[in-house]
């Protein structure tokens, strides 16, 4: 909106200038995203709380200790995030990018589907919500409409392909079926940071890195100089995402304010599935599909953990984990939280490192 108000005025006005750039857009975003949650924050978790009887429904064959430590603390604290995030993007972003709207559309669908989740768990007191099947439905629903957005706004070249990010000349051709790749992908990164929520500032931080690497990349592959140098797959208009990315990272510094532990609120499903489906579909707009998954490693990880879990108590009767997923299973060990949060987070740092270094393989 801001961009595209100032923009008339460029020619005329050297300092209007600064809004033709992605660099200080972004850097713009990012703090009127942070700006919006510490300001907003505390009015928002007052308002949780005052409809939120008991705070978020904890489970029963949860570790033990979260029964009396997270008893009472409010959930659906993604409102905060995605109200930052949203606001951010339509005030710093060139509002003519159909990229940037095909992202916000899965973020903010998501993000109500989760609403909604959390909604029935907070008003009926148990920790069910929205049925596993409507979830899936939905999450399939909304995804494949973005993906179909966004292959129609790729150059021919690339639209129905798949890019790798080491062999960077292969493409895997998918033709029609590309969209429900992409759908795949953004299902698949929403329920693994739904997953992955489980301890206080886990999930925040490693979303938080993700959008890094994803604002970097979507600055790059919408630069057709920067693209060419670094043998990426050059994508028009993806300039803009950096825009977005950056208010999400933003607004989850924001979030964190106030969900350091102790948490004084929980993102709930609100929030983990926007972000989740905010990051799939960054990775669909930029062609980085496969480094989504490399970046968000903590993420799989976790899921993984709960596949499992899941398939070998069925088969067996036993577990491989003494719970799932993952950071409960190291609760169950008796690490500390903080302990658990930080080690995860050392974790994530590493894999956006290693994913950002498939950029300069050539």
């Amino acid at each position: 909106m801001i961009y595209n108000f100032l923009t008339p005025f460029a020619e005329d006005f050297a300092l209007f200038n600064l809004a033709r750039y992605h660099t200080f857009r972004a850097g713009a975003a990012c703090m009127t995203a942070l700006l919006i949650c510490l300001v907003f924050g505390a009015p928002i978790i007052r308002w949780l709380r005052s409809f939120q009887r008991g705070g978020q429904p904890i489970r029963d064959d949860g570790p033990e200790r979260h029964l009396i430590e997270k008893k009472g603390t409010p959930t659906m604290g993604g409102v905060m995030i995605l109200t930052a995030l949203v606001v951010s993007t339509l005030l710093w972003a060139d509002l003519r990018s159909g990229m940037v709207w095909a992202v916000l559309v899965v973020t903010v669908g998501y993000g109500a589907l989760g609403f909604a989740d959390d909604w029935l768990k907070v008003t009926k007191r148990n920790t069910k919500g929205v049925s596993g099947r409507m979830k899936l439905a939905v999450q399939a629903g909304l995804g494949l409409v973005a993906a179909i957005w966004i292959t129609a706004l790729m150059p021919v070249p690339l639209a129905d392909k798949l890019a790798l990010p080491v062999f960077k000349e292969l493409l895997i051709p998918f033709g029609m079926l590309f969209p429900l790749v992409g759908m795949l992908v953004m299902m698949g990164s929403s329920n693994a940071v739904n997953l992955t929520d489980g301890l206080d500032g886990l999930a925040i931080v490693p979303v938080m890195i993700a959008a890094a690497v994803f604002a970097l990349i979507a600055y790059l592959v919408g630069n057709r100089v920067f693209a060419d140098y670094l043998q990426l797959h050059y994508v028009p208009g993806t300039g803009e995402l950096a825009v977005l990315a950056s208010a999400l990272i933003g607004a989850a510094l924001g979030f964190l304010w106030f969900n350091a532990p102790p948490a004084a609120v929980f993102m709930g499903d609100t929030g983990s599935l926007s972000l989740g489906g905010a990051l799939g579909g960054l990775a669909v707009a930029t062609k980085h599909e496969i480094v989504l998954a490399i970046v968000g490693g903590l993420f799989v990880v976790e899921t993984v953990s709960v596949m499992i879990q899941v398939f070998w108590f069925k088969r067996t009767g036993r577990r491989v984990f003494l719970m799932a997923p993952l950071h409960h299973h190291f609760e169950k060990k008796g690490w500390a939280e903080p302990t658990i949060v930080i080690r995860f987070w050392i974790i994530a740092m590493i894999l956006a490192l290693v994913g950002l270094s498939t950029l300069k393989i050539r």
